[in-house]
């Protein structure tokens, strides 16, 4: 079995040894040591350098409807060789593919996945950013963020030996959860929104789909400084997400 290579702790490692202004030259480089020696080793049977371009597409359809067909038609390949390639991306743990919530609701709900890099910081290296700035100037700096929160969520979560299955609501007419984590005895519904300063209607928008799904906790995490929390319903930042995870788990 194909064992956890952690990203984030050689991130951490690396910056403790060599300091931050080496980054993300050395990201750029283990992404290649990965795809020359590493998922070759694993038993992935692509090139390098498709390999490598395959990286450089999953960077572009981050925190997007998963489409196999699309990606495998910009790289020369059918979806079922993109899809296997996908397997192995997952087993080694560098991007996930969220599953669509499936019910029966009376809105028709899209049923692709959604593909996230797990290490953001991998993504920016990826994207060719550098600095804060750079990245707060990016068009897709809302999809980082909501990446970057479900990954820390589901890492806690993993870590307390929490059993929840995650997944992500959109209907037919735009209306979408960014996350619902699934207890199996209640479901918590959390949208995520880079704003610093949410609004009345972002928590209502979500309480609507939220009623669709029949979830007990509806969240909203954003960078807000004044979290507020009424009833079944918050609006919090990310270390108040993350307690709120941790506080559930140490009822149990």
């Amino acid at each position: 079995m194909m064992k956890e290579y952690s990203c984030k702790t050689q991130t951490i490692l690396y910056i403790a040894i060599l300091g931050t202004e080496a980054m993300p030259g050395w990201q750029r480089n283990y992404l290649t040591l990965l795809a020359q020696r590493d998922l070759p080793a694993w038993g992935l049977p692509s090139k390098p350098q498709m390999t490598d371009r395959l990286f450089k597409m999953l960077a572009v359809a981050h925190g997007t409807p998963w489409n196999a067909s699309a990606i495998g038609q910009s790289l020369g390949l059918n979806y079922q060789t993109v899809n296997s390639y996908m397997d192995y991306l997952e087993g080694a743990f560098l991007v996930r593919r969220l599953q669509p919530f499936h019910a029966n609701l009376k809105k028709r709900l899209v049923k692709s996945s959604k593909v996230y890099w797990r290490d953001s910081g991998l993504l920016h290296a990826l994207s060719g950013i550098s600095s804060m700035d750079s990245l707060l100037s990016q068009p897709w700096v809302g999809a980082s963020w909501e990446g970057f929160v479900i990954q820390q969520a589901l890492s806690r979560l993993n870590a307390s030996g929490a059993v929840c299955a995650p997944y992500h609501v959109r209907t037919s007419d735009q209306y979408e959860i960014d996350l619902v984590l699934d207890f199996g005895t209640e479901r918590w519904a959390c949208e995520i929104k880079l704003t610093a300063d949410p609004k009345a209607d972002d928590l209502a928008r979500l309480n609507k789909v939220a009623d669709l799904i029949g979830a007990e906790q509806r969240l909203l995490i954003s960078r807000t400084q004044n979290p507020l929390e009424s009833g079944t319903s918050a609006s919090l930042n990310l270390p108040g997400f993350l307690a709120k995870l941790g506080e559930r788990q140490r009822k149990l």
